[in-house]
């Protein structure tokens, strides 16, 4: 996975790509809040039924 500094410089770009992938995300979903990344995570496993793994692979590869 791309490391924190990576993932939260380039976060709008990602964020944008995800909710395009993902049609049921909301803002909220992805909102970045600091400190609070492992929350963000796990917001998108639940809404998208996806494990740890999946989701760092998914955000990887955007």
């Amino acid at each position: 996975m791309k490391n924190l500094e990576q993932l939260k410089g380039n976060w709008i770009e990602t964020k944008g790509k995800l909710k395009q992938r993902f049609a049921t995300l909301t803002d909220n979903d992805v909102l970045w809040v600091e400190g609070k990344q492992d929350e963000l995570m796990g917001r998108l496993q639940i809404k998208l039924g996806k494990t740890k793994e999946e989701m760092q692979k998914i955000i990887s590869e955007m």
